[in-house]
């Protein structure tokens, strides 16, 4: 009769913790929004923000109602092929006198070591399993939930240049196949099959096209992307950007179908306006926001390097996929999301900073 009570009392936490979640992340986001209004992303953000059909018609779905399907599957709805994606714009116009032109590349490996869990250090600190998906990492090799500064500045790193940063985004699985290693079928809630590796994981920070950057604090916490969008009442989060290796003019919040011999791509761009002043804010968002148009960051922000993650996958025509969520977001493609903990040294940071203002690229 004790051990029945147990089950039932972890069932209720774990019930109770994934709408707890789920509700703090958008309870924040409205809160953030009626106190700062259009200031995470602004009419116009950059080309990798609003390229593609990211809105309404065949590309985009965000936003839009989800029928669902008993057997935890995306909807038909939620994937496109990508050559009825029209292409996005093109040149993003005019860089300014002072733009910050270069670009610096980090190698941190495609997570060969396996290295996922369902926590999230930026949005649930010490809360164990408060992502109630699965979270693949590539950087700091010891990035959970109890993570502090001192341990992730202490810890090794799959990083080549001894970055010891975190970056992570939910897993994308193969609905065909049963999960049968570690951690695939840990996270539940409707997230089931085996996990798709990476089969590229690009890390480049870029500049601002109005002006040079200052770095980043060490210690930055920094999300991009909605995990609630399907459910949210907009879409002024969203930053999914899905295509295909053979077309990476096309960019669609849906799930692309690519041709045979494609790879399936995810892009994930972060805020770069920081305020200053904080390493982290209450609802995640509002110490670091997006640029407004032409690269121009809002009143009293300031811009730091762009940090723009590019995953790829070598996924054969058909196979159905589906990105990590919470239970009510059903998978939804438009609710990719990514976090990123800056732990690199302050010489280093300078160093991607210099390379970023001097055009060069490192």
């Amino acid at each position: 009769m004790g051990t029945e009570r147990r089950l039932l009392a972890l069932l209720i936490c774990l019930l109770l913790g994934g709408g707890l979640t789920g509700a703090v992340l958008g309870a924040s986001r409205a809160a953030d929004a009626a106190r700062r209004p259009g200031a995470h992303g602004g009419p116009a953000a950059g080309p990798a923000d609003t390229g593609g059909a990211g809105g309404a018609g065949a590309g985009g779905s965000a936003g839009t109602a989800h029928a669902g399907s008993a057997a935890d599957r995306p909807a038909p709805g939620d994937f496109v092929d990508i050559r009825e994606v029209p292409p996005g714009p093109g040149d993003p116009g005019p860089l300014g006198p002072d733009a910050s032109t270069g670009t610096a590349d980090v190698d941190c490996g495609r997570d060969e070591e396996g290295h996922y869990n369902e926590d999230n250090l930026v949005v649930s600190p010490g809360l164990r399993a408060g992502a109630h998906h699965t979270h693949a990492y590539v950087g700091n090799l010891s990035t959970d939930a109890l993570s502090t500064d001192g341990s992730l500045a202490a810890a090794p790193t799959s990083c080549r240049d001894g970055d010891r940063s975190a970056y992570y985004w939910p897993v994308l699985r193969r609905q065909d196949r049963p999960g049968v290693r570690p951690r695939e079928s840990a996270a539940g809630h409707g997230n089931t099959g085996a996990i798709l590796p990476e089969a590229a994981v690009s890390l480049r920070f870029l500049g601002n096209p109005a002006g040079k950057v200052v770095a980043m604090p060490r210690f930055l916490r920094a999300m991009t992307g909605d995990p609630v969008a399907r459910t949210a009442d907009s879409d002024a989060e969203v930053r999914a950007r899905w295509g295909c290796s053979g077309s990476p003019d096309r960019s669609t919040t849906r799930y692309p179908r690519c041709p045979g011999g494609e790879r399936i791509t995810r892009t994930l761009t972060f805020p770069s306006c920081w305020n200053g002043l904080d390493t982290a804010a209450f609802d995640h968002r509002s110490h670091l926001v997006f640029p407004g148009a032409g690269g121009i960051c809002p009143a009293a922000t300031f811009p730091v390097p762009e940090l723009r993650i590019s995953l790829a996958y070598a996924v054969a025509p058909g196979v159905p996929v589906a990105l990590d969520s919470f239970p009510e977001q059903r998978h939804g493609p438009e609710t990719d999301h990514a976090m990123f903990v800056n732990v690199m040294t302050d010489a280093a940071m300078a160093r991607i900073v210099s390379c970023l203002n001097e055009g060069r690229r490192c």
